[in-house]
């Protein structure tokens, strides 16, 4: 691990295994010097166990610089299981991963992420208290994609400001690569301010629903890249600014939910380079964990979830205002500053 190129002086890695229920997770804490490290449980069908390594060693990272950005008493984790979400997974499963999350006594809070539902998180919360994103108990909230998916369109408007000279979204071009959870909220939001919409995703119901609730035209998932779009919206998984995709993307901002979306940090000077505004995507999409760490406290207030992702999108402006008068790339800048609140 230490030799791995997504290390980043990670706290610990943690690797369990359930024979009786097929459980293969791994739990990385990245940082505990803000508080209890805070982050998703994400499961997925990785090519191999250094691939799922890989996910959580830089999912976990993104959680520290996301809570520090948010200005939470979090510090970052994170966990993947490794198995399909369709076919693999049990309560009994759950329930292993609940006993895990035990053993780390509270340093770990886990919540829902890609391929996991709040359904699934009951179950590990028979096993353990440090579990939230619930829709029972005393402070549950249920899923965060919605407060995830607000933030982004905030955002968006933001990087909109910024990039046309208006915050106004009607007739605005927007290709949404990925409308699950997140994205899916992304996308209504985006129909109600009246923006048009070109969507993608892997799961044909759901782009069928989608596109029948927004009026969204639907492209293949590799089309997605090529719409000439005014804004590009990753809601979906990681990496996807790469060296094969980078030249394919036309448009003019690139803001979403999707965690770690630059496969490399100068993959964002390119970006710069070629005069598309990046919204550095642990900034972004910091509403989820907002709510989450609401439900932490043991004391869920609406209005002060509000006032945090107001806040958030407020902090947003300012990495993008500081980049251009810098002359420097979104990322470069979101990190200095999630580093040195860290630090401080």
């Amino acid at each position: 691990m230490f030799d791995n190129t997504a290390f980043a002086g990670h706290e610990s890695a943690h690797h369990f295994f359930d024979a009786k229920t097929g459980l293969r997770a791994i739990i990385v804490i990245h940082s505990t010097v803000r508080g209890p490290a805070g982050g998703g449980c994400r499961m997925w069908s990785y090519a191999t166990a250094d691939d799922a390594l890989v996910d959580a060693l830089r999912l976990s990272e993104g959680m520290s610089y996301k809570n520090a950005m948010a200005d939470l008493p979090l510090g970052g984790g994170k966990a993947v299981i490794w198995g399909n979400s369709k076919t693999d997974k049990t309560p009994e499963m759950f329930r292993a991963l609940g006993r895990a999350i035990e053993s780390l006594n509270g340093k770990y809070w886990s919540a829902e992420d890609v391929g996991v539902s709040v359904a699934d998180m009951a179950y590990a919360a028979e096993e353990t208290k440090y579990v939230a994103g619930l829709s029972t108990g005393k402070a549950a909230s249920g899923d965060p994609s919605p407060v995830t998916a607000k933030g982004v369109f905030l955002g968006i408007k933001a990087c909109a400001l910024r990039a046309f000279g208006t915050d106004d979204l009607n007739g605005r071009h927007v290709a949404a690569q990925g409308v699950g959870h997140v994205g899916g909220y992304v996308c209504d939001h985006l129909a109600k301010a009246g923006a048009k919409l070109t969507i993608a995703d892997v799961n044909q119901d759901t782009l069928n629903s989608v596109a029948k609730a927004t009026g969204a035209k639907i492209v293949a998932p590799d089309e997605i890249y090529d719409v000439a779009a005014d804004i590009f919206s990753p809601n979906a998984l990681g990496a996807i600014v790469n060296p094969k995709t980078i030249d394919r993307i036309k448009a003019k901002v690139i803001a979403g939910g999707a965690n770690n979306q630059l496969s490399t940090p100068d993959m964002g000077d390119k970006l710069r380079e070629k005069g598309v505004l990046y919204a550095p995507d642990y900034v972004i999409n910091g509403g989820g964990i907002i709510n989450i760490a609401a439900e932490i406290s043991g004391n869920y207030d609406p209005a002060w979830v509000e006032g945090k992702v107001q806040r958030l999108v407020e902090t947003l402006g300012e990495v993008l205002d500081q980049a251009q008068r810098e002359g420097r790339s979104t990322n470069r800048v979101a990190d200095e500053m999630a580093i040195e609140r860290i630090a401080r």
